[in-house]
């Protein structure tokens, strides 16, 4: 009887972190109505955190299942897609009428696209790369523009801002391939340098995160496109999986 509980508990817990990365996209949403958009930024901040956890949970506790992924691609829709779309429209679109409108369901749209393909491919994705920008990436992106608009005010300017949330709302629907760390030998080789890093993010984050979040996912993003303009060659068809058959991925 005890046994059964604990399998019950076991996949009610991963499920449990999907469910609050929803609540936390929902909760950003009302705090943006409301214009307080640190707040809405962090709490989609924290429901990434969430979205870490959830699928590692399931992967321990060996509950992980179809309707888990589908679960957690609706709540990463919803908080990566939907919430970060209507943050950066009530911040910097709301005044542009439709053309605002059109904008920010791009975003939308690239993201539920980026998701789908994920899903479609899971079985053909190599673990290693990332099939364009994974959307909590491309929220976390778009959300730290608005972070660093409350603190500078050049950049609360629509021909920045636009530009802006379109180009990373292109970026989840292309074909460039992101790094993923997971197959990396140098993160293997140096284990001790990665932890390191890991806690200099951290305590940067806590010392001054309007600014450390933009710079930390901009380098990803910069020194991705320019990894893969330098190493075309080994990166080319990287995608291709008629002749052969990838790992599925563990993170979106």
């Amino acid at each position: 009887m005890a046994d059964k509980r604990l399998d019950k508990f076991a996949f009610f817990l991963p499920n449990t972190f999907t469910a609050m990365n929803i609540g936390c996209g929902f909760v950003a949403i009302m705090f943006s109505i409301q214009g307080e958009f640190y707040k809405a930024c962090m709490f989609i901040f924290l429901g990434a955190i969430f979205d870490s956890v959830d699928g590692r949970v399931a992967r321990l506790t060996g509950t992980s299942s179809s309707f888990g992924e589908q679960f957690d691609s609706l709540s990463d829709l919803i908080s990566f897609g939907m919430a970060p779309a209507i943050i950066f429209y009530n911040r910097f679109l709301i005044e542009s009428g439709r053309v605002g409108m059109v904008i920010a369901f791009l975003f939308l749209l690239c993201g539920a696209l980026r998701l789908a393909r994920f899903n479609a491919n899971i079985t053909r994705v190599k673990s290693d790369y990332f099939q364009g920008l994974p959307i909590p990436g491309a929220a976390l992106a778009v959300l730290s523009y608005i972070l660093v608009s409350l603190d500078f005010e050049i950049f609360n300017n629509l021909y920045i801002a636009i530009p802006y949330i379109i180009f990373y709302a292109l970026l989840m629907i292309s074909n460039l391939p992101f790094p993923s760390f997971k197959n990396s030998d140098w993160v293997r080789k140096n284990k001790r340098k990665v932890l390191f890093l890991v806690f200099l993010i951290i305590s940067s984050l806590f010392i001054y995160e309007q600014v450390m979040i933009p710079v930390i996912i901009s380098l990803y993003v910069v020194l991705s496109l320019g990894y893969t303009a330098l190493h075309r060659d080994k990166l080319q068809g990287v995608f291709d999986w008629e002749d052969s058959e990838g790992e599925a991925p563990e993170a979106r």
